[in-house]
C-alpha cells in the first residue's frame, strides 16, 4: 500500500514531505515567481518527482516561460486561460485557451504570454534524460529574440541563459496568478 505523504507548512506554502500520494491545491502550494519570467507553482516536495515534472506557469503579457531551448525528453503544454505565443523550430504560433502543444524530445521551443491578461499554462515534462550534461540546450533564434526569449550565444548552462533575469524566489500564492 502506498502511504500518503504529509504536507508541511512553510512560509512559502505547503510542501509534500516525503514519498507517497497527496492532494495539494495550487493556491496553497509553494510558488516561484521570477521578474520577467512568470510565476511557477511548485507541486513537488522532497524528493522531486522522479518520472514527470509538472508545473502551473502564470505569464504576464510579454513574459517568456523560459529561454528558447530543447530538451532530451518530451515536454507538453496546455493553455488553461489567456493567450500566448509559441515559438517552435523557428516558427511563431498563436495559442489560446485549451490549445495543447506537444514538444517531442529535441524540439526547440518557448512560450511567451500574450494578450491583455495573464496566461496560465500547465507544463508537463518527462524526466528520463533531463538531468546531467546531455539534458538539452539553449539556442539562438531570431523569432524568439523578437519576444525577448533567445540567448545571445548557444549554451547548455542555465546560469548563462538566464543571466539577465533575477532568480526565481520562493513565495506564497499571489492573487492574479490563477484565474478566479
Amino acid at each position: 500500500m502506498v502511504p500518503e505523504a504529509p504536507l508541511e507548512s512553510t512560509e512559502h506554502g505547503l510542501v509534500a514531505d516525503g514519498e507517497g500520494w497527496f492532494v495539494l491545491n495550487a493556491r496553497d502550494a509553494r510558488w516561484r515567481p521570477g521578474e520577467g519570467r512568470g510565476a511557477y507553482c511548485i507541486f513537488e516536495g522532497e524528493p522531486e518527482f522522479s518520472q514527470v515534472g509538472i508545473h502551473l506557469v502564470s505569464l504576464a503579457p510579454g513574459e517568456p516561460m523560459a529561454m528558447y531551448h530543447w530538451e532530451a525528453d518530451q515536454e507538453d503544454f496546455l493553455v488553461l486561460s489567456g493567450k500566448a505565443v509559441l515559438v517552435i523550430e523557428g516558427e511563431e504560433r498563436s495559442l489560446r485557451q485549451w490549445d495543447f502543444v506537444h514538444c517531442p524530445a529535441e524540439a526547440k521551443h518557448v512560450i511567451v504570454g500574450a494578450g491583455d491578461t495573464p496566461c496560465l499554462v500547465l507544463a508537463v515534462g518527462a524526466r528520463d534524460r533531463s538531468a546531467g550534461p546531455d539534458w538539452g540546450g539553449y539556442t539562438v533564434d531570431e523569432v524568439a529574440a523578437r519576444h525577448g526569449a533567445s540567448v545571445e550565444k548557444d549554451t547548455t548552462k542555465p546560469d548563462e541563459a538566464y543571466a539577465r533575469f533575477p532568480p526565481h524566489e520562493p513565495s506564497q500564492y499571489r492573487k492574479g496568478w490563477l484565474p478566479d
